[in-house]
Order: C-alpha cells, then structure tokens, then sequence
C-alpha cells in the first residue's frame, strides 16, 4: 500500500533540490500535491513529471514571505483536493555567508522572514486545515546548524533554523492533543542548487571540506532527504512528535 494513499499534502520549495524531490517522491506514494516555488518554469516541468507518472498536482508560483500566498494554498487544497493532511514547509535560503559585525541589517530581516516567518505562516494557515481534516502533520526543513553546530560567518542562518526548532516544539505540544504531529527535519549538507558547494564562487576546496565533516564523507542527495521527510509525513511516524529529526550523514556526531 502507498504510504500516503489518500492524503493531500502542501511542499513549499518544490521547484528545486530537497521540495521538488519530495514532491515527486509524494507524488509516487499516491499523496495529491499543492506545490509551491519562486520559478513557475521549474514548477510546470515539475507537475508534468508528476502527471506523466500518473499522480495529481497542482501548483503556485510566488514568494513564501507574503501571508497571501500561504492563505493560497491551503485555499487551492481544500477547492482542488477537498482537505489537507500534510504541510511540508521546506523552502529556506542560506543567504550572505559574512560575520555578524558585518551583517546587514536587511540582509538579517530577508533571511529570517524568508526561513522563519515563513514557517509561521504556513502553520498559521494549515493549522485550521488540518483540524478539520482530525489531525495531520506539519514539518519543517531546519538545519544541524544552529542545533548540534555552529558555523562561522552563519549568525543569521543558524538563528533562523533554531528558531524554526523552537517553533515546532512549541506547536507539537500545543496541537498533540488534536491529532496534529509537527517536526522539524534537519538534513546535512545536500547537493542542491542552492548549496554551498555549487555557488558560482565557491573554491575547490569547498566540497572536499563539507563532506569531510560528515561521518558518511559525503553529501546526502536530495532524495534521500526526502526519503526521511516521507517517513515524518506518514503514518508511519505516528507517535513521532516536537522532534528534530537528524538526517545529516552523522556530521551532529564527527568532530573531525
């Protein structure tokens, strides 16, 4: 049996890396899909691999900063798939890499309402959706770092990502009793777009230095990620609550 036979599910950063792994992964385990991203061509050509496959999405292009678009999803889940079960709020930014005197202001403001706030409100608004649906289970992509780690030069980052941990152990005790699991998923270094390794500036030296702090000596990929998002998402993490699940290839443990 599908593990999410039957379920609707939101995945925000769905167009790129660890979101449109997930949504594809989703997708093959019968869930229907919202999906969201900042690149409407990235999110077409995601929902036609997943229709190809013969799975159902639908999908809204915008910035998860704006309230407007959470109430957006959550609305196009309820009109297109009747309910939802499943938020996946996974979209986030790295942002400057730079020590903290030297941080700007904006640049702080833009990375923790992209990261953050943005976690608030997708929870603002599938909290009531999943009430309705008797319960379900919100999740989060946060980070090792700001959790087991600290990084130099990544104030903001580590800021915005221990509080998202903060958030979803607020939530998971306030929502358990109603059925509604929340967790927080913190992968390690990932191969995506947006990792440090594939920035256009980024030296040499840069991957062989993230792999070797992982006790696997390697970066996940993003399905592999996913896999464990999956496992949060469904049923078979159901007494799976307020964590901070490490799918992070052991760096949390390797001290060299």
């Amino acid at each position: 049996m599908d593990m999410l036979s039957g379920k609707v599910a939101i995945i925000t950063g769905a167009s790129s890396g660890i979101g449109r792994a997930a949504a594809l992964l989703f997708a093959g385990e019968s869930a229907r899909l919202v999906v969201t991203g900042r690149r409407q061509t990235e999110l077409d050509r995601l929902l036609g691999e997943i229709e190809s496959a013969g799975g159902e999405a639908v999908a809204l292009a915008g910035d998860i900063r704006d309230e407007a678009l959470a109430q957006a999803l959550v609305a196009t889940a309820l009109a297109r798939f009747g309910g939802l079960d499943i938020g996946f709020n996974n979209a986030g930014i790295v942002g400057p890499l730079a020590p903290c005197a030297d941080y700007s202001l904006a640049d702080w403001r833009d990375l923790l309402d992209t990261n953050l706030t943005s976690a608030f409100l997708g929870a603002k608004h599938q909290i009531p959706a999943l009430r309705a649906r008797g319960g379900g289970s919100l999740l989060f992509t946060a980070s090792f770092v700001g959790h087991t780690a600290g990084l130099a030069g990544m104030s903001a980052y580590a800021a915005s990502k221990a509080g998202q941990i903060g958030l979803v152990k607020a939530l998971a005790a306030e929502l358990g009793g109603e059925g509604i699991r929340v967790n927080a998923l913190l992968p390690g270094g990932t191969d995506t777009p947006a990792s440090l390794t594939n920035a256009a500036d980024a030296p040499p030296e840069t991957l062989a230095f993230i792999e070797s702090i992982h006790a696997l000596k390697r970066m996940a990929r993003p399905e592999e990620i996913a896999r464990a998002a999956l496992f949060l998402a469904s049923d078979q993490a159901s007494f799976v609550t307020g964590s901070a699940f490490l799918a992070d290839g052991g760096v949390s443990i390797q001290r060299g």
